[in-house]
């Protein structure tokens, strides 16, 4: 029987219990601010579209600012909430997520919603890339060109809610196996990286024969 199995037969013996996201969280609309508005110094600050370019499930540190007068008109997501992102041309990123994990309060644009919980904030996250997750989205996902889905159709959405001591146990394991692809797509670009250097120098040939003593010899 793995840990898992073990905290859950301790802690909740008649199984775990799902819930709808809107009964264990709320959600929040971004207000708008551009691109066009980042700045070198300034108030952290997240735009949708780089939730989509940037953010993974998780992050720290915001990547851009706006400046601070601006960020006091612009709604702000709290250290633990999820950052949803609500737009997309293709279906599976619609509702992508990153968790915010910042010590500070950091503003969001619109086009993004706000989820505010009490759960481990990893494991909102990783329950927002499921199988489980994107099979009960697609029914509420709205548009044609641009898709959309809204926070009321978010909020029907059903999660598992095991105890929190569950909850970290699950973010350690899916954590160590995140670090492990993250090792193993570094690797596999380094080989990639080799493999086309030897391939453009294998098939670059002069136009006069090289040197009897350096055929087949590569530096």
């Amino acid at each position: 029987m793995s840990k898992i199995e073990e905290l859950i037969e301790r802690l909740c013996p008649e199984g775990v219990p799902h819930h709808p996201l809107g009964e264990v969280g709320t959600f929040t609309r971004g207000a708008p601010f551009q691109k066009r508005d980042f700045t070198e110094e300034g108030f952290p600050a997240i735009h949708y579209g780089q939730i989509h370019t940037f953010y993974g499930p998780w992050t720290a540190t915001a990547k851009s600012s706006i400046p601070r007068d601006l960020a006091e008109r612009i709604r702000k997501a709290h250290p633990g909430n999820l950052i949803i992102a609500t737009t997309s041309e293709d279906d599976q990123a619609v509702a992508k997520a990153t968790a915010w994990l910042g010590d500070t309060e950091v503003a969001v644009s619109n086009h993004i919603y706000i989820y505010d919980h009490s759960m481990n904030p990893k494991y909102v996250s990783y329950f927002f890339q499921s199988k489980a997750f994107q099979d009960q989205k697609q029914r509420y996902i709205t548009g044609t060109k641009v898709r959309d889905i809204s926070t009321q159709s978010l909020a029907k959405v059903m999660i598992p809610v095991p105890p929190l001591e569950v909850q970290h146990e699950i973010v350690k394991i899916l954590d160590t196996f995140t670090d492990l692809e993250a090792e193993l797509e570094a690797e596999l670009e380094a080989r990639r990286a080799q493999y086309e250097h030897y391939r453009d120098r294998l098939l670059s040939f002069n136009e006069t024969p090289p040197p009897a003593d350096q055929v087949g010899h590569f530096e």
